[in-house]
């Protein structure tokens, strides 16, 4: 039995491949934040991107899940 704190503190999870890009990287936080941070950090170092396009970001952000216990 999970205690109250457990339920809420879920992780939350998302991964290249869940928004279309050939890569394995997979983001797990806290919070959406978190998890966008991650993916920015990312983008940036491993895919060159100087700028992440807003389109992008909505589809991060779309796709993050609450991850399987």
């Amino acid at each position: 039995m999970k205690n109250l704190s457990e339920e809420i503190s879920m992780a939350k999870t998302v991964s290249c491949r869940d928004v279309g890009v050939d890569c394995d990287f997979v983001a797990r936080g806290e919070t959406d934040e978190d998890i966008l941070q991650q993916c920015t950090e990312h983008a940036r170092k491993d895919h060159g991107m100087t700028e992440i396009p807003a389109e992008l970001v909505d589809k991060v952000r779309g796709a993050i899940r609450d991850e399987a216990a």
